[in-house]
């Protein structure tokens, strides 16, 4: 959080989630070749990439856009929503996987495929969503059952991000507290 990024939203998601934000990636977006991608974001100084969604595994030729953006010498992270397999991606290099395991108040934690926990690297990040104390307390358990090697990170799904940051500091947890910063900066708007 705070290091300029670029976004590469891709369209299509398998999951619905009660408080996405990004509902527009079900179906909306433009069509572009890898290269035409890298050819559009070559216009920034920016080398750091957000691979992101929808639900980015979703993407035909998802591997062959990250191997171009690591030959164009992009750092590159790929947010997945935890419910398809992030094992092909984990031999990559320069890629950092960000898995999202949802929990009860999204209404999709029960299509959470665990295991990609075991998957990831101590580069890699394991991130809850968290929109009330049940998701909390579910985070802490799945954190406890898994023990995952890599950082982990919770992150608000509401504006009420106090309470998330007391709990996390009362739980004596090695836990990042996140907030969506963008929003914070420039609101609900698109492309920024």
């Amino acid at each position: 959080m705070g290091l300029p990024t670029i976004f590469i939203r891709t369209t299509g998601c398998n999951l619905r989630c009660a408080y996405c934000d990004t509902t527009y990636a079900y179906h909306q977006g433009t069509e572009m070749t890898r290269e035409d991608i890298v050819h559009f974001i070559n216009k920034w100084t920016c080398k750091r990439v957000c691979i992101t969604g929808g639900e980015p595994i979703l993407q035909e030729g998802l591997e062959s856009l990250l191997d171009l953006l690591s030959k164009n010498k992009y750092d590159v992270s790929l947010e997945t929503n935890g419910s398809l397999d992030v094992s092909p991606f984990v031999s990559l290099g320069n890629l950092l996987i960000s898995l999202d395991i949802k929990c009860p108040s999204s209404g999709m934690h029960e299509k959470m495929r665990f295991g990609n926990i075991c998957c990831l690297r101590p580069i890699d990040q394991l991130k809850f969503v968290i929109s009330d104390k049940k998701d909390f307390i579910y985070a802490l358990s799945i954190i406890s059952q898994y023990r995952p090697r890599c950082p982990i990170i919770m992150q608000s799904s509401t504006e009420n991000f106090q309470d998330l940051a007391g709990w996390v500091l009362k739980s004596n947890q090695d836990i990042r507290f996140g907030i969506q910063l963008h929003k914070l900066i420039w609101g609900d708007k698109k492309s920024v």
